[in-house]
């Protein structure tokens, strides 16, 4: 089968590879959709800090965003997987420790990252092996593209209900990228009024067609907010965050700086204030579906475009393909 493999970085291309096999426990799905994400691009850097840590080497096989149909099972594994369409989880735990028998594999010492970390391969291939734990059954009703917007989504929900915002509330997402306005859509879904602040005038601009309030950090309108959502790379924004939401709030973490940021803990306790750090989307992964499923957050306008294996060096060596849209996002469809 042909995959997408980063070998180096910098260094990338589709390789021929050996068709996989669902070992116990897995299926074996066929891709359908990928989407590629800020992660995905570090590695292509070598900026990734797993690299560094020994969590993951070259060569890697990317993709963790993803929707496809279960096309082979493991002998033990249920049969009533065949022909579904799923997404599905990207930490996939040890399933023995105390962390993953209380549902939270996602921070399970020993976890592996599809795609990312452990070596375990991902998404970015005509068909990929996985746990059939991992799998989310997808409805008529989301489809592949919106599949793959699943894991992003999972993120951004995990954040909204970290700020704390109830309908009414008024929420800031610093960083207008495909997670802040995932978190954006999201928590308007909810009720709460939302604003979002960037620096890019592209990304501000797009954000403003969705419907969203958006300015400038430097120009933001008067609070309160009631929660704060920061996702952007800018290690001085979680700063930022504390000193921009009300006293005994919430602010949720979702974007990760390359350098250090600081965060006065005096500030966190003279306001009262309560920090969330959101690592993974899994355990909103069912709730975003459902969210999708029912119309009440549409994501698909978040994609630019979507290519096939031979066009993903250029994406993620940040080329915008011809004829893409305003979004942020970009897919990959392994069939073409």
């Amino acid at each position: 089968m042909r995959a997408f493999v980063v070998t180096g970085p910098g260094r990338s291309g589709v390789q021929d590879l050996p068709e996989p096999v669902a070992a116990p426990g897995q299926v074996v799905v066929e891709i359908t959709r990928v989407g590629v994400c800020g992660t995905d691009v570090e590695f292509f850097t070598g900026d990734m800090a797993y690299l560094g840590s020994g969590h993951a080497a070259y060569p890697i096989r990317l993709g963790h965003e993803w929707a496809g149909r279960v096309v082979a099972t493991a002998a033990d594994v249920d049969q009533g997987w065949l022909g579904r369409r799923v997404t599905g989880d990207t930490m996939l735990g040890c399933g023995r420790c105390a962390r993953c028998r209380a549902g939270r594999q996602h921070v399970c010492e020993e976890r592996y990252e599809l795609g990312i970390r452990g070596g375990f391969a991902g998404a970015l291939a005509e068909r990929m092996a996985i746990p059939a734990s991992s799998l989310h059954a997808l409805p008529d009703t989301v489809d592949d593209m919106t599949g793959a917007l699943v894991e992003p989504g999972g993120n951004a929900l995990r954040a909204v209900w970290a700020s704390g915002v109830e309908p009414g509330e008024r929420l800031l997402v610093l960083g207008p990228g495909t997670i802040g306005l995932l978190a954006g859509l999201l928590a308007r879904a909810l009720g709460a009024e939302v604003h979002l602040a960037g620096r890019s005038e592209r990304s501000r601009a797009f954000a403003s067609s969705l419907g969203f309030a958006v300015s400038t950090v430097d120009a933001l309108p008067p609070g309160p907010w009631d929660g704060v959502i920061d996702a952007t790379n800018a290690p001085g924004m979680p700063a930022l965050a504390v000193e921009l939401v009300e006293p005994g709030r919430k602010v949720a973490y979702i974007g990760l700086s390359t350098t250090p940021s600081l965060v006065d803990s005096r500030d966190l306790l003279l306001k009262d204030v309560t920090a969330t750090g959101i690592l993974s989307g899994s355990p909103g992964l069912a709730g975003t579906i459902e969210r999708y499923a029912s119309g009440a957050v549409d994501p698909r306008p978040l994609v630019a475009a979507t290519v096939g294996l031979a066009e993903v060096t250029d994406v993620l060596a940040g080329r915008r393909p011809g004829g893409a849209g305003a979004g942020p996002k970009f897919h990959v469809d392994p069939r073409r």
